[in-house]
C-alpha cells in the first residue's frame, strides 16, 4: 500500500509542480485570462496564507502545520483498508500537501491560478494541489463513514 501511495503522490506532485511552473513562467501576476465566459479564469496569484487567505504571512507556522499533518496522515494511513479508493485518496492528499509545501519552503508562498465565479461570487483562487487535497480528504471521510479506517493493516 505504501509504495502505491508513494507513486501516486509523486505523480500528483509532478502534475501540480509543472502546472505551477508554467503559470509562474508565462502569466502576469494578478492578470486574469478568461477560459469559460464569465465563469472560469486563469489568474496568477501568490498566496502567503492557507485556504481562503487565513494565516497570511505566517510561513514558518504554516510549514510546521503542514509537516505535522503529513506525519499524522502517514501514521493514520496504516489503519485504513488497502483498497484502490483509499490508495488514491492518500496519494492525492500527500501529493497535494507536498506540492503546496514545496512552494512555501522555496518561494515563501503558494502559486494559485484557478479562478472562477459562481453568479456574482468570486471563489478564492486555488491550484491543482488544493483540488487533490480536497478530493482526497472527501474520499478519506467517505472511507471513515464506511468504517474502513478501523481495519488492521492489509497485506
Amino acid at each position: 500500500m505504501k509504495r502505491k501511495i508513494g507513486l501516486l503522490s509523486v505523480m500528483f506532485f509532478i502534475f501540480d509542480f509543472i502546472s505551477k511552473l508554467i503559470i509562474n513562467k508565462f502569466l502576469v501576476l494578478g492578470k486574469s485570462y478568461p477560459l469559460l465566459n464569465e465563469f472560469l479564469y486563469v489568474t496568477k496569484a501568490y498566496n502567503t496564507g492557507v485556504s481562503f487567505g487565513f494565516l497570511q504571512g505566517y510561513k514558518t507556522i504554516i510549514i510546521l502545520i503542514n509537516i505535522a499533518i503529513l506525519i499524522f496522515l502517514y501514521l493514520y494511513m496504516q489503519k485504513f483498508k488497502a483498497n484502490k479508493r483509499n490508495i488514491l485518496a492518500f496519494g492525492m492528499v500527500f501529493g497535494g500537501l507536498f506540492g503546496n509545501l514545496f512552494n512555501r519552503i522555496f518561494y515563501g508562498y503558494v502559486i494559485d491560478f484557478i479562478d472562477f465565479y459562481i453568479v456574482n461570487y468570486n471563489f478564492p483562487i486555488f491550484n491543482f494541489a488544493d483540488i487533490f487535497i480536497c478530493l482526497g480528504i472527501f474520499l478519506l471521510l467517505y472511507a471513515i463513514f464506511l468504517g474502513e479506517d478501523n481495519e488492521s493493516k492489509s497485506k
